[in-house]
C-alpha cells in the first residue's frame, strides 16, 4: 500500500490531515483548518512543496549519534 493522506474532523477544532506511511505509521500531522476545502488545499500545498531542501537550525549539523 502506498502512503496516503487522511482528512480528519474534530468538532470544535475543524479539519486536519495526517500523512500515513506505507507501514501505517503517522509521519506528519497538519494544523487545523476551519473548512474541509481549506484542509484539502493544505494537502495540495504539501504535495507541491514537499521536494524542499533541509535546513537544520539546531546547530547539530554534521554530528553523528
Amino acid at each position: 500500500m502506498a502512503a496516503r493522506y487522511e482528512v480528519r474532523h474534530q468538532p470544535g477544532k475543524g479539519y486536519h490531515f495526517v500523512l500515513i506511511a506505507t507501514n501505517s505509521q503517522v509521519i506528519a500531522t497538519s494544523e487545523h483548518y476551519e473548512s474541509h476545502r481549506a484542509c484539502l488545499n493544505g494537502i495540495d500545498s504539501v504535495k507541491r512543496n514537499a521536494d524542499a531542501p533541509i535546513q537544520d537550525v539546531t546547530g547539530d549539523a554534521g554530528k553523528q549519534n
